[in-house]
């Protein structure tokens, strides 16, 4: 599809479930030429807790998730009005939105990956092309659906040194390892990310997450827990490889403190990311950080003692951390506009270089 439109919209709701985030950026999908505004429109706790329910309940009710995809599909509507008003930017001047969804189960050796969200309803919603449906064709050819975000990756870190990695800790953890060589990548998910972390302090207190991790910095992991949680054949095998936010579970911190229960589960998100750092091809130079984790001081200051190499927030690249899975998802879109990969054997496992994703016309 031909488009002289260069501006592209991206929509995320990720693992950790907190809301929806929307960024804008110039783009022929294969350069970025700008990044623009961005914003987060939180979810109310009742779809919060509507969406997690979803996620994990076994037996789903099919009429309560249309309902809830319809809902969410509004709230992602109201974030791209709310993002078009605080831009100089008319919709007319936007060529497409990446719509990833929500999702609520990622099983790829069943080879199911389900995000919920109405493409059609956002494109009548906003009158702007939606692609959605990023993840079903890559595992169609073969791919786990996931990380996606790699390709993006590569248009912001052209004049970096390298080898570099940049870890995503959302409510999964997910790293890029990018050689000297543009089709030098590999990408998997490492572990636990943010999720058991958030869970645990949510059910200990009613707060959402770990704030700056104080909690986690003053309690002392157990490190038979950690070892029990590192022996299990995910932390491995080798990539590619990927994780449902359910993969891991909470189970095995009976009785714990609030304060040692968060360093615990810290201490096997930062363990998880070493031990996915022996997969690299080669040593990296520097690690560079996105995603919510990023701002838990206590998981930053054991990845770089663990890592014993800097560890630095994405932000020193000139990125935006809490924009970027949103613009990865707006550069995507593009790409698939144009029928190039959004996905290659090297990060997500598949066959060949695939694109993805079905385009709703508005």
């Amino acid at each position: 599809m031909k488009t002289s439109k260069a501006y592209a919209i991206g929509l995320m709701s990720g693992t950790s479930m907190d809301g929806v985030d929307v960024a804008l950026i110039r783009t022929n999908g294969i350069t970025v030429k700008d990044t623009g505004e961005w914003l987060t429109i939180p979810y109310s706790e009742k779809l919060q807790r509507e969406i997690y329910a979803a996620a994990k309940e076994a037996d789903i009710n099919k009429t309560e998730v249309f309902a809830l995809e319809r809902e969410l599909t509004l709230k992602h509507a109201e974030a791209v009005e709310t993002l078009l008003e605080k831009s100089s930017i008319t919709r007319e001047e936007v060529a497409v939105i990446g719509f990833h969804g929500q999702t609520i189960l990622h099983a790829p050796v069943n080879s199911v990956s389900w995000q919920i969200g109405d493409g059609n309803l956002l494109a009548e919603k906003t009158g702007i092309n939606v692609v959605t449906d990023f993840r079903r064709r890559d595992i169609a050819a073969g791919g786990h659906g996931a990380p996606l975000v790699p390709m993006f990756n590569l248009a912001l870190i052209k004049k970096v040194p390298k080898p570099l990695a940049i870890l995503n800790i959302g409510g999964v953890a997910n790293v890029a390892y990018h050689g000297e060589d543009p089709e030098d990548i590999l990408a998997f998910d490492t572990g636990p990310g943010g999720a058991l972390l958030n869970d645990f302090v949510n059910q200990k207190t009613g707060a959402l997450y770990d704030t700056d991790g104080i909690l986690s910095s003053k309690g002392k992991a157990n490190e038979t827990v950690v070892a029990h949680y590192m022996a299990q054949d995910f932390f491995n095998k080798k990539p590619p490889k990927s994780l449902d936010r359910n993969s891991f579970t909470l189970t095995d911190l009976p009785g714990m403190s609030l304060e040692d229960g968060a360093a615990t589960l810290a201490e096997i998100t930062v363990q998880a990311v070493a031990r996915a750092s022996q997969h690299f091809p080669k040593p990296v130079k520097a690690w560079y950080i996105t995603g919510g984790g990023r701002y838990n001081k206590h998981m930053m200051k054991r990845l770089s003692e663990l890592l014993e190499l800097p560890v630095h927030k994405i932000e020193v690249l000139g990125a935006n951390g809490d924009a970027l899975e949103a613009q990865a998802f707006a550069y995507l879109a593009m790409r698939s506009l144009k029928g190039l990969p959004l996905s290659l054997p090297t990060t997500t496992g598949v066959s060949r270089p695939v694109t993805g994703g079905a385009l709703y016309r508005a």
